[in-house]
């Protein structure tokens, strides 16, 4: 009888097992499924006020993007997404001024997105792809999960190794981590796993999925065109075609076809174009002008210096009649 009743429980477990995973794999059941579950020895509060005081580390130490309008865009894009995701947690959406292809996720909500990412996503379904990876790390908790899985003991390295996601290799090359490879191997999977949800949000939000395509070959493009440069950093989940193609097929497996999605919009043309604008203003107006750069002065009775305007008439050349 115990026998019996063993195996009677153990059926239980693998059809509730086998249930959840039919569901996560049915973009309809989105925010019904128990995404993020798994050992984990941080409560949802304690994930959000780690998130929350690294997030501030972060602010302290990035240089932040304070244009009010592409701000304003970013979180709204973000927030579309997070409605259509796992995410039981609210989420606060900021932007870095770097020129990186990069976007990161902290623990409980805190997204950072750079300015490089808008740079190199040409369409606004291309950029939301990779926040929908990020917002993914958070819905399936997976810093929280990570760091009781490696049973890491300074808190503090966190931002250091989570940094990223689908575009995050920059600042975990420039943090120059040396991980074990138990610690890696979970890196892997989860992942995996955002890539997975982050396709099924995209969609859910109404983009075209395969912009999460377009994504990866412009990564790949950018390892390839720098061999080695990232080779360390991205040997858990490397840009690949490997990683390409199963994202291929999943769009073909699990996401049935709409009649229309969004690629790009007019609002995110001109954000976009707001921002080369920014940045280009910035290239002709230095920053900080050197203050021993030489000066020309005009001394009293010479007139005014070149690129002067003095407010008089400026000298014209008169013409003379010779007369023979």
């Amino acid at each position: 009888m115990r026998l019996a009743s063993a195996a009677i429980v153990l059926l239980s477990v693998s059809l509730t097992i086998a249930f959840a995973d039919d569901k996560k794999d049915d973009p309809s059941q989105i925010g019904n499924r128990g995404v993020g579950k798994g050992l984990n020895c941080y409560s949802i509060e304690k994930e959000i006020a780690l998130g929350k005081q690294l997030a501030e580390e972060v602010q302290r130490q990035a240089k932040m993007f304070d244009d009010p309008i592409i701000g304003e865009f970013v979180n709204r894009v973000g927030q579309n997404l997070v409605r259509n995701s796992d995410a039981k947690v609210p989420f606060t959406f900021k932007v870095i001024d770097d020129e990186t292809l990069n976007a990161f996720a902290l623990p409980g909500g805190f997204i950072f997105v750079h300015t490089g990412l808008m740079r190199a996503a040409d369409t606004e379904a291309e950029m939301a792809s990779a926040m929908a990876h990020e917002i993914a790390h958070v819905a399936a908790r997976h810093m929280t999960r990570q760091a009781c899985r490696a049973q890491i003991a300074n808190l503090a390295t966190i931002p250091l190794i989570f940094l990223g996601g689908l575009p995050g290799y920059a600042i975990r090359q420039g943090a120059g981590l040396v991980l074990p490879m138990t610690f890696l191997s979970f890196s892997r999977g989860f992942e995996a796993e955002a890539d997975y949800l982050g396709l099924q949000y995209l969609y859910a939000a109404g983009y075209d999925p395969t912009a999460s395509i377009d994504m990866f070959e412009k990564m790949m493009a950018l390892e390839k065109r720098h061999p080695g440069s990232i080779a360390k950093v991205f040997a858990t989940h490397p840009m690949n075609e490997d990683r390409l193609k199963k994202t291929q097929a999943e769009i073909q497996r699990i996401l049935p076809q709409k009649p229309e999605y969004v690629v790009n919009t007019s609002e995110y043309i001109d954000v976009r174009m707001r921002l080369f604008g920014i940045e280009n203003q910035r290239k002709l107006r230095p920053a900080n002008p050197d203050p021993n750069r030489p000066v020309l002065r005009r001394t009293p009775g010479t007139g005014t210096a070149p690129g002067e305007d003095s407010g008089e008439d400026r000298p014209t050349i008169k013409r003379r009649d010779w007369v023979e």
